[in-house]
């Protein structure tokens, strides 16, 4: 007869988990001797190696001591269903690893991945993360409610960037963000903008709405590129 604390070291389990197996009716508790202590038999050192391996195995509690009472047939077919089980949660993991990478990386995680790399190409150009931040904000709205338009509208940004003259005008409308309304810099900047998309090809109009709503979410208004909206639309 053994005390709980041999029993525990020789099954390499905590007094704790040996108690909690009690709780959870994995290991029966003896009674008390009349010194007020509980003994354990060799046996209960073997059913407690058992459910500790099984526990180790990634065998959930709940299902171990149907496992401990099955036959092999039963066991074997049990064990299976554990497996797949275990793999799917492995793939679940996997996944959830994934997104923390991708949330580490900021951009990625609630963008499309050819957003992600058109917002770390204006990082590049030297974009302020600012405009980054506005960028992914308005991204992450458009793709959730207008994907297929904004699979459009993202294939030519993305072309635009390519073209010097736009990653020039680009990165003045970043800094003029700032301006105050009546710099004398900011109509030869809007003409210069009007004049660069009038050369492109017609894109699929956004819905008004949720346009407005993207540009709010994102913060994308100051009262210098309000007056360069005004300013291009009288071009």
């Amino acid at each position: 007869m053994i005390t709980i604390g041999q029993l525990a070291r020789y099954a390499g389990v905590t007094i704790k988990a040996v108690r909690h197996y009690h709780k959870v009716g994995l290991l029966p508790e003896p009674e008390r001797d009349h010194s007020g202590y509980r003994r354990y038999t060799a046996q209960d050192a073997v059913g407690l190696v058992k459910i500790r391996t099984l526990a180790e195995a990634g065998v959930p509690l709940a299902r171990v001591k149907e496992l401990l009472a099955a036959g092999e047939e039963e066991f074997a077919s049990s064990i299976t269903e554990i497996d797949e089980a275990l793999r799917r949660r492995e793939e679940e993991i996997r996944q959830a690893r994934e997104r923390v990478v991708r949330l580490r990386a900021g951009n990625a995680l609630f963008v499309s991945t050819e957003a992600a790399a058109m917002l770390d190409l204006l990082r590049e150009l030297g974009v302020s993360e600012r405009g980054v931040r506005m960028e992914r904000e308005v991204w992450v709205l458009m793709q959730a409610v207008a994907p297929d338009e904004a699979a459009v509208w993202l294939a030519d940004k993305t072309d635009s960037l390519a073209d010097p003259e736009f990653r020039r005008i680009y990165l003045a409308y970043d800094e003029a963000f700032g301006f105050p309304a009546d710099d004398p810099r900011l109509p030869a900047l809007a003409r210069r903008a009007a004049d660069w998309l009038a050369r492109r090809p017609v894109l699929p109009m956004a819905d008004p709405e949720v346009s407005a709503l993207a540009m709010a979410a994102a913060g994308a208004s100051s009262p210098a590129w309000d007056r360069m909206a005004a300013l291009s639309a009288l071009v």
